[in-house]
């Protein structure tokens, strides 16, 4: 679709292939892997945690992939929300889109409230919704300037967790087989942690619920798809945006759980508060507690500018498919969405009165909900590309015009469509998660009732989505 400068309702293409990678690892690398992975690695053991891990970048990977060939083919802001209408129904479309679009708010929110608790370290006098407003602003003003100036931003928040991540993978692997001393005296565990209570010392079954956390700590890797209509030539640097974010995030992911399992014993992971802050501190490096505490806050920030920039593109995209108010399509003389990036700035605000009201409470909600809107969002992104590809096909398209292709279809798509789908079911068998069934399923319900009772009366022809075959000649879905 062409992009104007000059027009009101269109985004500027302005971010590269290096702000793509960065904005996706800046949408993972967060709480659920700073936070998150102590709890994997207690219900599942340290072979359990490894193997879910991989198991989990997998279905990233296969996700990835569906989602490459839509967003080269397709290049739109709001993405899989858009390639649902299309492809899908309008009625799913506007459910998932405002699933997702909810779900990515609320982490923005939870981001906050967990940056303003780890602030207290330093500053106890200082209430937490004071941290909340003050992070808050600071990100908005940032994703307000323009979307290039919030690409950098995320890249230089997405390089700090990564060098973070790196040291810790070399200081902690060198802890682990004896290269440097413990605090505590004893001698380096090797293997010891991972042969001590079998492989699997609570089940298999233990090793498929972690699944659940597992997933949610890869997701933000759909953020390339988000943000590919505002990149500057989609057809490169989407593909190379996904190989890299893909392979690294696996590699950081599962060497990193591989040192925690190594230098933690499972039965006491699931105790701590970070598993990172512990092994920091057995290695005898000094301030290690202040310094990962300052890495992690850095990582809440991180997943907050890009749930903060997804959350805006989505309500935008809705807009311009006549799902959500006019207003919501509107954009400045930057590029920027304001008036959605205001609304979604807005409902960020429940980080303020979630600092007061039953904050443990509100806190297990949220982050329940957002992985069910965020594993709804995996879904769509790979039924679409089943459905497109065969649309495509349908209106004369050669899959040779196709600058990316999913391989192996249809049989990949399935595949990801089916563990996905396992894995948001499986939110059933973990008593801590199924709110975010609760919350879901009657969403997606009201969502199909709504446009159908009320948004598809009053809805307006949407644009057609145009994708160029030869030359001048295109196919309009």
């Amino acid at each position: 679709m062409d992009v104007g400068q000059n027009q009101p309702e269109q985004l500027k293409r302005a971010m590269t292939s290096r702000h793509l990678f960065m904005i996706s690892l800046g949408g993972v690398i967060g709480t659920g892997f700073f936070l998150g992975t102590g709890y994997t690695i207690g219900q599942a053991g340290p072979v359990g945690a490894v193997l879910s891990y991989i198991v989990g970048g997998l279905i990233m990977y296969l996700t990835m992939l569906c989602l490459g060939e839509l967003s080269v083919a397709l290049p739109v802001s709001g993405s899989f929300h858009t390639y649902a209408t299309k492809f899908v129904s309008p009625a799913a479309g506007f459910a998932v889109g405002w699933i997702y679009w909810l779900g990515w708010a609320a982490t923005v929110a939870l981001e906050f409230l967990s940056a303003g608790q780890l602030m207290r370290r330093w500053l106890p006098q200082v209430d937490v919704w004071i941290w909340c407003l003050l992070f808050g602003l600071c990100l908005f003003l940032l994703n307000a300037r323009s979307a290039k100036a919030f690409g950098e931003s995320e890249f230089f928040f997405s390089t700090i967790k990564i060098i973070a991540i790196l040291l810790f993978i070399g200081v902690g692997g060198a802890a682990m087989f004896g290269f440097i001393d413990t605090t505590s005296g004893e001698p380096a565990p090797y293997f010891s942690h991972f042969v001590n209570d079998g492989l699997f010392p609570n089940g298999l079954l233990a090793v498929v619920v972690t699944m659940i956390t597992v997933n949610f700590s890869f997701q933000g890797t759909e953020l390339i798809g988000i943000a590919a209509g505002e990149s500057e030539n989609p057809e490169k640097t989407v593909p190379r945006s996904i190989h890299q974010t893909v392979w690294r995030t696996l590699v950081f992911f599962v060497l990193s759980i591989f040192v925690l399992a190594g230098m933690v014993p499972w039965k006491e992971a699931s105790v701590l508060q970070s598993p990172f802050v512990t092994v920091f501190e057995r290695t005898g490096i000094p301030f290690a507690a202040d310094i990962m505490n300052f890495v992690i806050i850095i990582a809440l920030l991180s997943v907050a500018n890009s749930g903060l920039y997804a959350s805006t593109r989505m309500l935008y995209s809705l807009s311009k498919e006549g799902m959500a108010g006019k207003a919501f399509r509107r954009v400045n003389q930057r590029g920027i969405p304001m008036n959605a990036l205001l609304l979604t700035f807005l409902f960020t605000g429940i980080s303020l009165l979630s600092g007061f009201f039953a904050e443990k409470t509100v806190f297990a909600w949220i982050v329940s909900i957002a992985g069910m809107s965020a594993q709804t969002g995996w879904i769509t992104i790979t039924l679409s590309q089943l459905l497109f590809r065969r649309k495509y096909l349908k209106a004369g398209g050669k899959l040779e015009n196709l600058k990316f292709k999913t391989p192996l279809y249809p049989v990949l798509p399935i595949i990801a469509i089916t563990l996905n789908t396992i894995v948001l079911v499986s939110l059933a068998f973990d008593q801590e998660q199924r709110i975010g069934l609760y919350v879901g399923v009657p969403l997606m319900i009201i969502g199909y009732v709504v446009y159908h009772r009320y948004v598809k009366k009053h809805q307006a022809q949407s644009e057609p989505l145009k994708l160029q075959i030869n030359g001048d000649d295109e196919i309009r879905f």
